[in-house]
């Protein structure tokens, strides 16, 4: 498994594997003394880019690219759903969809940086929906651009 050398390298690396998910390095924040925060995107093939702006400033909100959330509308349905007296009544998550949790570690790099690593976690409703996607997309969580051009549709 590749791990970053230095705080600088934002090279794709694998998932992690979770009970029914993943974790997936996606951001990393450099903390200075007296210096607001810095961040580097960490190259991955799952997920959009985490630095949307939006409205109010930066949204860190985690999707899947758009070929992966078209191949998960196919297998569970649309992320949100509308109930029968929509627009009354608001439109709601599908609760088949994975969760996303953000997961932060501290580290500290050699010349005493120090950063948090950010990392989304995707966690998977039941087993049957975690071992498709695993199935279809597991090339993507390897962290290898070749491969995942490979499994793009």
């Amino acid at each position: 498994m590749h791990r970053h050398e230095t705080p600088g390298d934002v090279r794709a690396i694998p998932a992690q594997l979770l009970d029914r998910g993943f974790r997936l390095l996606v951001l990393r924040e450099f903390r200075e003394v007296d210096q607001p925060p810095s961040l580097a995107w960490i190259q991955q093939y799952v997920l959009r880019d985490v630095h949307r702006v939006q409205r109010h400033g930066i949204f860190f909100g985690s999707t899947f690219l758009p070929e992966i959330m078209q191949w998960m509308s196919e297998l569970l349905g649309r992320p949100s759903l509308h109930p029968p007296d929509y627009p009354a009544s608001p439109a709601y998550r599908n609760k088949a969809w994975p969760s996303f949790l953000w997961h932060q570690e501290n580290r500290v790099w050699d010349g005493d940086i120090q950063t948090v690593e950010w990392y989304a976690d995707v966690v998977f409703v039941d087993q049957a929906s975690f071992d498709a996607f695993i199935a279809r997309w597991q090339d993507r969580l390897g962290g290898h651009e070749a491969e995942a051009l490979r499994a793009a549709p």
